[in-house]
């Protein structure tokens, strides 16, 4: 294990960092250390044992790829903490389209970041807290960086990489500066505009917007055009019997 106070690119200001060779996920390893953290800090490993996305599925991480989490102490409740996946989708297009076009990158409601249609990077949220504000907040981001993962064989949106998508080559911790920078300024847009602010930027580098999608929430299958998503974070879908507001659901066009 290192802890690295010198990483690669700008760092940004009041964020910590630890960088550690291997562990079982960043996102466990973030919940032990919950009662150690003062500041935002970013975990990040060179690989991980058991790494996991969102319902528990696995997530393969070739070397090279990056795994992180942020933990922090938003300052606020569940229903709120759950909008930083917004902020974590801004801060993830941001980055890498510092080294990939831009134009063949969308965002895919609820966390994940597509690269020309394959998903190339995932974000997963985790919080803990027994009030009405929480204790503390996760955000895990596993993006492919170098290698495309092998042997995913049930995935709504077959994985890529940045570069086999012709993006440059990018060292992860180099790419977690640029991440965490980016992120540091998600923070001070929500800070001083509002969540309003967090989603129109979304919206515009939204998949499939206007177009018609389907939501799988695990009830029922819900076909509709994609309209818009709320102040709550919530898919808004413009269906036969009028627009339907879903909190969580997997989507697929």
């Amino acid at each position: 294990m290192s802890t690295n106070a010198n990483a690669h690119g700008h760092w940004p200001e009041g964020y910590g960092r630890v960088v550690l060779g291997s562990v079982d996920s960043t996102m466990a390893e973030a919940a032990r250390r919950a009662g150690d953290i003062i500041k935002p800090t970013w975990i990040m490993a060179r690989t991980q044992t058991a790494a996991r996305g969102r319902r528990g599925r696995p997530w393969v991480v070739p070397p090279g790829n990056l795994s992180a989490t942020l933990i922090f102490n938003p300052g606020c409740t569940a229903a709120e903490a759950a909008k930083r996946s917004f902020l974590a989708a801004n801060a993830l297009y941001q980055a890498l389209a510092i080294y990939v076009p831009a134009e063949k990158l969308s965002l895919k409601w609820p966390n994940d970041v597509l690269l020309a249609g394959g998903k190339v990077a995932g974000i997963l949220l985790e919080s803990s807290g027994q009030g009405p504000f929480i204790d503390w907040l996760s955000i895990g981001i596993g993006v492919n960086l170098k290698h495309t993962p092998e042997g995913v064989t049930d995935a709504s949106f077959p994985p890529t990489s940045l570069m086999a998508a012709g993006g440059w080559e990018v060292d992860a911790e180099d790419f977690l500066a640029t991440l965490a920078d980016a992120y540091a300024t998600q923070e001070d847009k929500l800070r001083h505009f509002g969540f309003t602010r967090i989603r129109d930027d979304w919206l515009a580098n939204a998949a499939r917007l206007g177009e018609v999608i389907t939501a799988c929430t695990g009830r029922e299958d819900v076909t509709g055009i994609f309209d818009s998503i709320d102040q709550d974070g919530n898919l808004v879908l413009i269906t036969g019997t009028g627009p339907r507001a879903i909190p969580a659901a997997d989507v697929f066009f």
